[in-house]
């Protein structure tokens, strides 16, 4: 069973796929997984694999070991190029999110001007005043859509909560323009049945997606990491380089990593 978790507050650098040099900021738990999807593919394993802690850090304990990281840096492994908020969950979740980013934003400024401040996030609290406050600040505010249908989502992510794709479309409109759209390829049987996001009926009503909400950017990848549902296949580079045409074609910026 796949249960990497993250022990520290803030972690690395590491060399993130998609982000560069990778300074990331575990706003969750140290010992355990929280967070309200319980997707298949997740590194850290199920929700309920995991020990049950749930003791978040607070906002002091958040910057005073940002500002230390970031203050004692070793230059001679190369810049930080992004301080990721992404860890044990769903890192909105935490009540002081909004404070600890834009203090995040001033250490930042103040230690590594050129790193850029990023959020890996489902989306899930994007309603949130103070949540859409505080993505719109960052550089990069990426938010997963695994699949355009419900359906899909359920089988992939798990969310535990009433998950609604017209209802995330519509709090999207806030970020046209201005997020990231993230989007995990795989294909597989999962505890509920079989998912394949590659086929075209769920690649063709992603795209109507990816027009609706309007990304600045679109990052498509696969597996890379061991998962907690062994029965599940990483899709070839080759197959995500032929999803991306199209957007591309449409003048989308799109990344892709295998």
């Amino acid at each position: 069973m796949s249960t990497i978790l993250f022990n520290e507050i803030v972690f690395g650098p590491i060399k993130s796929r998609r982000l560069g040099i990778s300074l990331g900021v575990n706003l969750l738990p140290l010992h355990g997984k929280w967070c309200n999807f319980d997707c298949v593919y997740c590194e850290c394993g199920f929700n309920k694999d995991g020990v049950q802690d749930r003791v978040l850090p607070t906002k002091q304990q958040v910057m005073q070991a940002l500002e230390s990281k970031l203050a004692n840096h070793d230059s001679t492994i190369g810049k930080i190029d992004t301080v990721t908020f992404s860890g044990n969950g769903e890192p909105t979740l935490h009540p002081d999110f909004h404070e600890i980013i834009f203090k995040t934003l001033e250490l930042r400024d103040l230690y590594a001007k050129e790193a850029k401040v990023s959020v890996l996030t489902n989306g899930s609290r994007i309603g949130d005043p103070k949540v859409a406050e505080a993505l719109l600040k960052v550089d990069n505010a990426i938010i997963k859509i695994d699949s355009a249908f419900e359906e899909s989502v359920k089988l992939i992510d798990r969310p535990l909560f009433n998950y609604s794709t017209d209802k995330i479309v519509k709090e999207l409109e806030l970020f046209k323009g201005k997020f990231v759209l993230q989007t995990m390829f795989l294909r597989g049987n999962t505890p509920d049945g079989v998912i394949d996001n590659t086929v075209k009926e769920e690649v063709e009503a992603w795209y109507n997606l990816v027009c609706k909400t309007g990304p600045r950017e679109v990052m498509i990848y696969t597996i890379d990491r061991e998962t907690p549902v062994k029965e599940l296949q990483k899709v070839l580079v080759e197959e995500l380089e032929l999803i991306a045409l199209p957007l591309r074609a449409k003048g989308y910026k799109v990344t892709v990593s295998g």
